[in-house]
């Protein structure tokens, strides 16, 4: 039993926690990246991508608009 339960556990870390951590990251860090940081993005993508797949419809990574004063 406590195998099931430690297999469930790192089954939601995997696919839902860590995920959810790598978005915030991404979110807060893509558009100041530098070049080293942009290629361990991709690689937490790469290593996550089965989470972040399920995440994906939820998130929007798309620059906020701009405010321009007249």
């Amino acid at each position: 039993m406590i195998v099931a339960l430690l297999y469930l556990i790192l089954a939601g870390a995997y696919l839902l926690v860590l995920p959810v951590a790598v978005m915030f990251y991404m979110k807060l860090r893509w558009y100041a990246a530098t070049s080293i940081e942009r290629a361990f993005m991709y690689f937490l993508v790469f290593f996550f991508f089965p989470g972040l797949l399920v995440l994906s419809p939820f998130v929007n990574l798309r620059p906020q608009p701009r405010k321009i004063e007249a």
